[in-house]
């Protein structure tokens, strides 16, 4: 499963970067955290509103802009 659903883009909310949920969680912010070696393990105790498939749906959007494909997120 993508999850790609839960990406949203609203120029309201942390001016328009792709975030998880309508919340103010970029996109780019869970892939430093990654980035950092924290687990996603760790990265959902830290942030308990969080869940796994917020981290796994932002690697998976990550991987589709590297493809070069395009990316349809809800508004």
């Amino acid at each position: 499963m993508q999850y790609i659903d839960r990406i949203t883009i609203d120029p309201e909310i942390c001016h328009g970067k792709p975030c998880i949920r309508g919340m103010r969680w970029p996109i780019e912010v869970i892939l430093d955290l990654l980035g950092s070696e924290m687990t996603i393990q760790e990265i959902l105790e830290d942030h308990p509103e969080l869940e796994k498939e917020d981290i796994l749906a932002s690697l998976n959007y990550a991987r589709l802009l590297v493809s070069g494909e395009v990316v349809k997120t809800a508004a």
